[in-house]
């Protein structure tokens, strides 16, 4: 569904225009907040069969949406309860970070193999001979599928002559690459916080909305309202993002003109993550001491090798992410600023929320929340008149925003700070692949390498939080990487 401008994209993003404009303009927060999803879900105007039902779903996204947790089913917990220690312009951050939303859910099928209406009723039946445990009979001349007795091998559905067995996979659980995704007493999908790395690929794949993440829109705007100094950062793959004419210039203006007193491009932090895992790779790896060394820039992937391959641990670069780096360049040019950074990704929310983190970064949206503060305002930044040139990074570290560009940067410095050095890279992108990559690197199948790792497939450009079609976002980071001054930093 990626790239496709769904009903629950719609519903995301006004929901997100919604909390916004509560934080710009409501003076009545506890009230307005308690009518807002008569104002959303309209009676008369409603697709869904059940409009009372659709009004509890937008009271659970809404409390996300202002930093809240869903409310229990079992116990009687106002829709604004917590609402005043949400309405603060300070960090507000209370895990987990990704959450099904219990009343949205359809308790899909975990999986499941169907024989549909296709079934021609062949006298063949291989079907049935093909199965191991006899779950297949026939009845009033067509197959059925015995569920007790059913393994999931699929071999039915394999020599079925006309694809008339249906195979299927809740769609949460089909993306989650760590199993995170359990099933609760009534079928219901709940995410199991040990294993959940927080890359979102859940979120982006419900078909019916049911899993949602927690924003800090309202408590950024509440902290632009207090006078506070803000400077934005914006993640490589921001570019176009807001429109096909919303150019990196147009952008960066948009969001002077929302309240932002500067924005820097993250890519500025990826420029030294290169340099330094460029360093690292060839003090540790080449030189033996390492047998690999793991790029540090993706949190889901970094989390993904703690949890499920502690013995990597010590095989993770200790370079700064881009997010942590460009904050801290932030801070030393404006030591009275806070930063927020503005990316495709959820999991940076994650890593925001973390000890060490805390005091070099102070919000963290994605570009999907930034939309509704946009909408809310009624900005459009392809609509800007005044571009604020943006210039601050290397081809290199605007590559990052793609799958194979962390690698493809820290090759090209290594090649052209040690000349000498031969570099061996490897990347993998979704934690299925991922995770092979790691089991490769624990067998010693990757000495000698530099791995890449991506949680989300395509790269940063097919973050949770992005806004258009993943193809159409390489495309323009390929561009804007092109345009950049310089190829690669310069080796201080």
């Amino acid at each position: 569904m990626r790239g496709i401008d769904t009903q629950v994209r719609k519903n995301r993003r006004r929901i997100f225009k919604e909390v916004a404009d509560l934080a710009y303009n409501s003076t009545n927060l506890k009230d307005d907040v308690e009518a807002l999803p008569y104002k959303i879900v309209d009676y008369e105007e409603s697709e869904y069969e059940n409009v009372y039902r659709e009004r509890a779903i937008v009271r659970e996204r809404i409390r996300l949406a202002m930093g809240l947790s869903l409310r229990p089913e079992n116990a009687p917990v106002h829709v604004t309860q917590g609402l005043e220690e949400s309405n603060i312009d300070e960090k507000y951050y209370e895990p987990p970070l990704m959450q099904v939303i219990p009343s949205a859910c359809n308790a899909c099928p975990e999986n499941k193999y169907e024989v549909t209406d296709k079934c021609m009723g062949c006298v063949a039946h291989p079907c049935r001979e093909v199965c191991p445990k006899g779950a297949i009979s026939m009845k009033n001349g067509k197959s059925v599928i015995d569920q007790e007795k059913c393994i999931k091998c699929g071999k039915c559905k394999s020599v079925c002559p006309y694809d008339a067995i249906s195979h299927q996979v809740r769609p949460c659980l089909a993306h989650c690459g760590v199993n995170a995704i359990k099933n609760d007493k009534k079928g219901r999908a709940y995410i199991d916080t040990d294993l959940c790395v927080s890359c979102g690929q859940c979120m982006v794949s419900c078909p019916f909305g049911a899993i949602a993440d927690k924003s800090q829109i309202f408590q950024l705007i509440r902290a632009m309202q207090s006078g506070r100094k803000i400077i934005a950062q914006v993640a490589p793959a921001f570019v176009g993002q807001f429109g096909k004419d919303a150019t990196p210039d147009k952008i960066k203006a948009a969001l002077k003109e929302l309240g932002f007193y500067d924005v820097y491009e993250t890519a500025i932090g990826a420029d030294m993550g290169a340099m330094t895992e460029a360093e690292h790779y060839v003090e540790e790896v080449a030189t033996g001491k390492l047998p690999f060394l793991l790029t540090s820039c993706c949190p889901s992937w970094s989390m993904l090798a703690k949890k499920f391959f502690p013995e990597t641990i010590d095989k993770i670069s200790n370079a700064l992410t881009p997010m942590v780096a460009t904050a801290r360049k932030i801070k030393e040019d404006h030591p009275d600023a806070s930063v927020v950074f503005i990316g495709p990704c959820a999991s940076k929310k994650l890593e925001a929320s973390r000890r060490t983190i805390r005091s070099d970064v102070d919000f963290v949206i994605t570009f999907e929340e930034l939309a509704g503060m946009f909408e809310a305002k009624g900005l459009l930044p392809a609509q800007e008149q005044m571009p604020d040139p943006m210039n601050d990074a290397t081809g290199a570290g605007r590559g990052y925003g793609v799958a194979g560009g962390v690698a493809s940067a820290i090759e090209e410095c290594i090649r052209e700070y040690y000349p000498d050095v031969e570099v061996n890279i490897e990347h993998a992108e979704s934690l299925t692949e991922c995770k092979k990559m790691l089991m490769l690197a624990k067998a010693g199948k990757k000495n000698g390498c530099l791995i890449e790792g991506m949680a989300c497939p395509g790269g940063c450009v097919a973050g949770a939080g992005t806004n258009i079609a993943i193809p159409q976002a390489m495309k323009e980071v390929a561009g804007f990487k092109a345009q950049a001054e310089k190829k690669i930093p310069s080796k201080k």
